[in-house]
C-alpha cells in the first residue's frame, strides 16, 4: 500500500468513528483562520498550515475547514501568538520560542541551545511530560498547543566572512532569534529577531552581517548564498526546533469532541510529515548550493565549547528565577539525560559507523 493510500485509509477509519453516526450529520460547520509566521514561499514549513487544513476538510468530510494565511496577511509573523491569544485568529503556526520575551520558558516549546534532537523532543512531548508542560504555561496566555513540524538539526548560518575562532564573533549582527540569540549576545554577537520574509533584504543591504534560518531547501529558497557565501554548521541552538500549532483556548473548547480528535490527528500527521519533507528534500539542496560557490564551515571548537558553557549557565540562572522555566527545565534536563545516555550506546555509534566509515 503507497502512504497517502495509508493515510486516507486512515482518514476513512476516522470518518466512520467520529462522524458515521445520525448524529454526526448534526455536527455544525466550523470556519476557522489560521495564520503562519511563515511566507508561503516556503512550502514545507508554511505547508503544515495548509497540509493540517487539508486533512481536517477530508477527515470530516468538509465540514471543519480552516482558512490558512501566510506572514503578514493578517498580523506580523511575530505577532501569531498575540492574535490567539486575543482571539483575533482562532489559531497559528507558529515557534514558541519567538515569544520568550515573555517568557524564557516558551523555548520549550521549539527548542533549547544544545537541547533535544528532533527524535527526542517528539518523544519528550507525546511520551514525556512536554506536552503537559508547555500546555500549563500557555494556559496563561488562553492558548493550547499542538506539535506541528520539526526541521531536524538546522545549519549554522550564512555569514559575510570567515569565522575563524570566537573572537570573530565580537560586533557581528546576526537574524538568531530565542535563546540562541541570547546567549551568541555573551559572546559579543548583536543579536536581531526578524521573520522569514524580512531577512534577505537585511542581510543584502548590510543591516546585518549574518543569518540563521532552517537548512539548504529553506536557504536556497530565500537566496542567502547570493549576498553571504559562508556556511556554517551544526546549527547548535536547534538540534531539533519543534514548530507548534497555537489554537485560542476559548475556541478550542467550544469545538465538539469528534473535531478536537479530527484536530489533533491532522496536527499529527503535519508534525510528522514536515520533518520526513525536510530530509528528502535538504540533501539535493545542499549539493546544488556547494555546486554555485558555496563555502561550508563546521563552527571552530572554541565557539562551540563557549557557546555550551554559556547555554548551561545559562539554564541554571533562569531555573533559579523563573519558577515556569524551572518547573520544565527540571523533567526536560531529566528526560535528556537518559534519553543522551541510550541513544550514545546504540543510535550514535551506528550513525557514526555509517557517516565516516568508508
Amino acid at each position: 500500500m503507497q502512504r497517502r493510500d495509508l493515510l486516507k485509509g486512515a482518514g476513512a477509519g476516522l470518518l466512520a468513528g467520529a462522524f458515521g453516526s445520525a448524529a454526526a450529520a448534526e455536527l455544525p460547520t466550523v470556519r476557522w483562520r489560521l495564520q503562519s509566521s511563515f511566507p508561503k514561499s516556503l512550502d514545507t514549513i508554511y505547508g503544515a498550515g495548509e497540509a493540517l487544513a487539508a486533512r481536517l476538510r477530508e477527515i470530516t468530510d468538509g465540514k471543519f475547514q480552516i482558512r490558512v494565511f501566510a506572514a503578514g496577511e493578517i498580523v506580523g509573523g511575530l505577532q501569531v501568538l498575540d492574535a490567539v491569544q486575543a482571539g483575533t485568529i482562532e489559531c497559528g503556526h507558529t515557534a514558541g520560542y519567538y515569544y520568550v520575551g515573555k517568557n524564557l520558558a516558551f523555548a520549550f516549546d521549539t527548542a533549547l541551545p544544545f537541547g533535544l534532537t528532533s527524535r527526542q523532543q517528539m518523544s519528550w512531548m507525546y511520551s514525556g511530560n512536554g506536552l503537559k508542560l508547555t500546555r500549563e504555561l500557555l494556559r496563561d496566555y488562553n492558548v493550547i498547543n499542538f506539535p506541528g513540524g520539526n526541521t531536524g538539526a538546522q545549519m549554522g548560518g550564512w555569514f559575510r566572512r570567515e569565522i575563524k575562532s570566537l573572537a570573530d564573533l565580537n560586533g557581528l549582527k546576526m537574524r538568531i532569534p530565542g535563546l540562541g540569540g541570547q546567549i551568541l549576545a555573551k559572546l559579543g554577537v548583536v543579536p536581531q529577531t526578524l521573520a522569514g520574509g524580512d531577512i534577505y533584504p537585511a542581510l543584502e543591504r548590510g543591516a546585518i552581517d549574518a543569518t540563521e534560518w532552517v537548512g539548504p531547501y529553506d536557504d536556497e529558497k530565500l537566496g542567502f548564498h547570493k549576498v553571504a557565501r559562508h556556511y556554517y554548521y551544526p546549527g547548535w541552538w536547534e538540534g531539533g526546533p519543534q514548530l507548534s500549532f497555537y489554537v485560542n483556548l476559548k475556541h478550542w473548547q467550544a469545538l465538539p469532541p469528534p473535531y478536537q480528535a479530527a484536530f489533533e490527528a491532522a496536527a499529527a500527521e503535519a508534525n510528522v510529515r514536515m520533518l520526513s519533507d525536510y530530509d528528502a528534500r535538504n540533501p539535493p539542496a545542499l549539493q546544488r548550493l556547494l555546486r554555485e560557490g558555496v563555502q561550508l564551515h563546521a563552527f571552530p571548537k572554541d565557539v562551540m565549547l563557549a557557546a555550551r558553557k554559556a547555554a548551561f549557565e545559562m539554564y541554571e540562572t533562569e531555573a533559579r528565577r523563573n519558577a515556569a522555566f524551572r518547573r520544565i527545565h527540571t523533567d526536560w534536563k531529566k528526560f535528556a539525560d537518559a534519553s543522551n545516555q541510550w541513544l550514545k550506546v546504540a543510535e550514535a555509534p551506528y550513525a557514526n559507523f555509517l557517516y565516516y566509515v568508508k
